[in-house]
């Protein structure tokens, strides 16, 4: 029988582990050196002001009586009516719970009572995130299971008053590089892996913000491609308790939204923190590194996109320089180490769960079988090489503030052909979600057949708030 895509991916990733398990697999020490700037005076750009998204604006909205949560929500129902039949970024609706729900938080606002920023806002939240009385299938057939209680990152936006939608769709528990019926609202293609349904979503209006989950890049990866914006936070910052697992080392809850701002919001809510929406639009003298290797191989429409950004960057920050690291051997490492990692835990995790594994896709259940191969010694060594980046990187931000580099190597790929791109898609992404750096993708532009595209900022952990304030300058320069 022919290897398929999905058994030669985790195969050449067990031999990458394999080959570099006895090496240092650690390049030289990092080093900088300034970009070429261009010639001429420096273009002079006015501050832009303190920026604030559509969750902020519809929060005040409400608060001064212009709109109603009522009306909010019927604004989402209405975009789901009319586009999520062609597009099925939301597999089960909420709708009736969420009327409900705004006659309660209506009444609120008219007795002078807010519950905060997200009161009243409609979202939707991945089929990989439990719901309270609503039915988790992770994009399965194979699946169907009803929670007594919401996973904690839902409890926080239903305390703050957010109102769910409903269930967005996703790739089979979260492992396939595409959600096989979710279209892509933004460009004619897929809308990526386990979080195309919220970026799908958000992208039609169907809610003002989505959770989602982020494994390998999902979140970020699917925002790129539909053409909003996808935060990963630092690992831990958001609980995943309540979340379908995919690797419990790994996974973090993604954020998507429409603007920067709006990403802010829901972070601080799910943070418990006032941090990140108060970080402004003015980062500061930040110095940006750019790896060269991050545009290797990437495809020529987004790398148009991309250096149009930097010089966006370079005018607002200041200073953009190159790095050598991550070099095209990190981003190997962490591919396969990662691709190691993630499936041996879903593995073990699908083992638990008594998963049928005859019903789910033949890409999915092949991932789980290749996985069901992997020695311990190979997923230790693959956690070896992970140590071995993350103390790598931390010695890269002790010379600049943030990276920039394109968020997917290729614009949104025909859905019949996603399986192939399971490592394409995310080769920019994996790094900073195997080590828990917190990284954005903020769209910079499209390509000249119209498809989004998305830069990629990281920053070291726990500085989510210098993320905000370059993606929040980054937005308003345009």
């Amino acid at each position: 029988m022919a290897e398929t895509a999905a058994q030669r991916c985790i195969r050449e990733a067990v031999s990458t582990v394999n080959s570099r398990r006895l090496k240092d697999s650690v390049p030289p020490a990092p080093a900088y050196r300034p970009l070429p700037r261009p010639s001429g005076p420096p273009a002079v750009v006015p501050a832009p002001e303190p920026s604030i998204g559509e969750i902020g604006r519809a929060a005040v909205r409400l608060r001064s009586g212009d709109a109603s949560c009522k009306e909010l929500l019927e604004d989402s129902l209405l975009a789901l009516e009319r586009d999520n039949p062609r597009l099925n970024a939301v597999s089960l609706t909420t709708e009736e719970r969420a009327r409900e729900q705004v006659l309660g938080l209506d009444e609120e606002l008219a007795s002078g009572r807010t519950r905060g920023p997200l009161h009243g806002i409609p979202i939707s939240v991945s089929d990989l995130i439990h719901v309270a009385s609503v039915t988790t299938r992770a994009g399965s057939r194979s699946f169907q299971v009803v929670p007594d209680s919401d996973a904690t990152a839902a409890a926080l936006l239903r305390r703050s008053g957010a109102v769910l939608l409903g269930k967005a769709a996703t790739s089979e528990f979260g492992l396939g590089a595409a959600a096989p019926s979710t279209l892509n609202p933004a460009a004619a293609g897929g809308a990526g892996g386990s979080s195309a349904g919220p970026a799908a979503a958000v992208a039609a209006g169907m809610g003002l913000g989505s959770l989602a989950s982020d494994t390998r890049g999902s979140a970020r990866v699917s925002a790129a491609l539909c053409g909003v914006v996808g935060f990963k936070p630092t690992l831990g910052t958001v609980p995943t308790d309540g979340l379908l697992q995919v690797s419990w080392s790994m996974d973090h809850v993604g954020l998507l939204a429409r603007s920067v701002p709006d990403a802010a919001l829901l972070l601080d809510e799910l943070a418990g923190t006032r941090l990140f929406s108060f970080a402004g639009s003015d980062p500061g003298n930040l110095r940006i590194g750019v790896p060269p290797d991050g545009t290797t191989d990437v495809d020529y429409g987004v790398l148009g996109a991309f250096q149009t950004a930097l010089q966006r960057l370079r005018r607002i920050a200041g200073e953009v320089v190159d790095v050598l690291r991550p070099a095209t051997l990190d981003f190997s490492n962490s591919s396969a180490a990662g691709l190691v990692v993630s499936r041996s835990e879903a593995a073990a995790y699908h083992r638990r769960l008594g998963v049928d594994r005859s019903k789910l896709r033949p890409e999915i259940r092949e991932q789980l079988e290749a996985a069901d191969r992997i020695t311990a010694v190979e997923y230790l060594d693959a956690q070896r090489l992970r140590s071995s980046l993350a103390e790598a990187m931390l010695k890269v931000f002790e010379h600049v503030d943030v990276l920039a580099l394109p968020t997917s190597l290729v614009p949104a790929p025909p859905i019949d052909d996603a399986d192939d791109y399971l490592v394409v898609l995310c080769r920019n992404t994996v790094p900073w979600s195997f080590i828990g750096y917190p990284a954005i993708s903020v769209p910079c532009g499209r390509t000249a057949a119209g498809f989004p595209v998305g830069v990629q900022l990281v920053a070291p952990p726990n500085e989510e708030a210098s993320l905000v304030a370059l993606g929040s300058a980054f937005e308003a320069a345009r």
